[in-house]
């Protein structure tokens, strides 16, 4: 009766308020340039970024900049936060989830210090990715919030 309200299970959704650009237009050539798959970016307006699907937490990479997490239907999301800032050795983050965790695009995956990052030298840039997909998405820039559907 209530699955009305549930959110699509094979949408994608922005982690985070933002505006949402393409992954062409991220400064790193390994997002811009497709090295990590197909996917979008946003450059973040806040510290907390949520889950873009529906699904289960596979990994949380001990540097805490990268969650993999799998939907449903097997596919493979990798969120990443931030440029180089696997540099940081997880300062700055504060990851809320772990391996197997079961999350929707209402779960909070994470808390980001931007102004630390920003301190460090590092774009707070948010990309989620799709590894090993060769699907294309056209991504225009605009400003979103968590929660929104991008795909």
């Amino acid at each position: 009766m209530f699955s009305i309200f549930k959110k699509n299970q094979t949408s994608i959704f922005s982690p985070v308020d933002g505006k949402l650009i393409p992954l062409s237009e991220v400064s790193d050539p390994v997002f811009s340039q497709g090295m990590m798959g197909p996917g979008f970016a946003v450059e973040p307006a806040s510290n907390e970024i949520f889950s873009p699907i529906t699904g289960i937490v596979t990994s949380v990479f001990p540097t805490k900049h990268a969650i993999g997490l799998e939907m449903s239907d097997g596919k493979e999301v990798l969120i990443h936060i931030g440029i180089d800032t696997v540099e940081l050795n997880g300062e700055g983050f504060d990851v809320l989830v772990g391996e197997a965790n079961k999350v929707t695009p209402e779960t909070k995956l994470a808390i980001v210090d931007r102004a630390y990052l920003a301190e460090q030298g590092k774009e707070s840039t948010i990309m989620v990715l799709f590894p090993g997909s060769s699907d294309t998405y056209s991504i225009e820039a605009k400003t979103v919030n968590a929660g929104d559907e991008i795909i």
